[in-house]
């Protein structure tokens, strides 16, 4: 008798266990009865956006939609697992042009303005294989950029996205420079942003949410707040929709939010 009400009370407990991890998995995944939030083509769509007028280069590690009027990346989108924060490849040692992209500045074109070679896609989120370390030094990839901006408040922001990702086990990021009409050239001719968006979207958590931020191309080192803005502001500004294929109650109630006391505070 005690046997058998002792295998009943192992069989509640395991059943709690089972329920238990398949509700942990359920919120990490971001599931619900109609989406399947961390699907490989879910992921894969969230990087499309419409730019026809761009070229679209596909490295291994991220997307690159390239202006070649500008000689600048409209947008560079990618995912970035929690995976792949944990990649140990070193840091390439060169700038290299890629031939194969029409109107590709030189390594060389932005001598002369004052302005450092700054990543879009970081070579910091491109550790976990050889050819994508590589290939984030590719020109398609590299805007100029004030050297302060770039190893202060911008590295900061790479930085956080990489916690995130981590702790979220995924991000989609959008990043690149805003492009408008009369901006000054480099010596070579490559156009030098104002500002640079970074959009962040936590995709396989539910409830979805994203995070965005515009940066002046200046010395901006200061707190992650005072350049915290909607999606929506960075859509206005780019003429770029992100994250067009989530429904559409989603992506407006993502958009329109600035969700980065989420992104700070999260607790399960």
């Amino acid at each position: 008798m005690f046997s058998e009400h002792k295998w009943q009370i192992e069989l509640v407990v395991w059943v709690a266990i089972v329920a238990l991890v398949t509700v942990l998995l359920v919120r990490q995944c971001g599931r619900h009865s109609s989406d399947d939030g961390c699907s490989a083509s879910m992921a894969d769509s969230l990087q499309l956006v419409d730019l026809p007028q761009c070229q679209r280069i596909d490295y291994l590690g991220f997307r690159v939609y390239y202006d070649s009027a500008t000689h600048l990346p409209r947008c560079v989108l990618y995912e970035l697992t929690a995976d792949e924060t944990l990649g140990t490849v070193p840091r390439a040692k060169g700038f290299e042009r890629d031939d194969s992209v029409s109107g590709c500045a030189e390594p060389s074109a932005f001598r002369g303005s004052g302005m450092s070679r700054g990543h879009m896609a970081p070579a910091g989120d491109m550790k976990w294989d050889a050819k994508a370390m590589q290939q984030s030094f590719l020109m398609p990839n590299i805007c100029p950029q004030d050297n302060s901006l770039n190893e202060g408040g911008w590295n900061r922001v790479e930085e956080k996205a990489r916690e995130w990702a981590r702790r979220d086990g995924a991000l989609v990021i959008a990043v690149g420079p805003v492009i408008e009409p009369g901006l000054e050239r480099t010596p070579a001719g490559v156009a030098i942003p104002k500002y640079f968006y970074k959009v962040l979207l936590a995709h396989r958590v539910w409830p979805r949410r994203a995070v965005a931020f515009i940066y002046p191309n200046a010395p901006s080192n200061g707190s992650l707040r005072n350049y915290v803005v909607s999606v929506d502001s960075v859509e206005r500004l780019t003429g770029i929709d992100f994250f067009a294929v989530l429904p559409d109650d989603q992506e407006e109630s993502i958009e329109r939010s600035s969700a980065l006391a989420s992104f700070l505070h999260v607790s399960w």
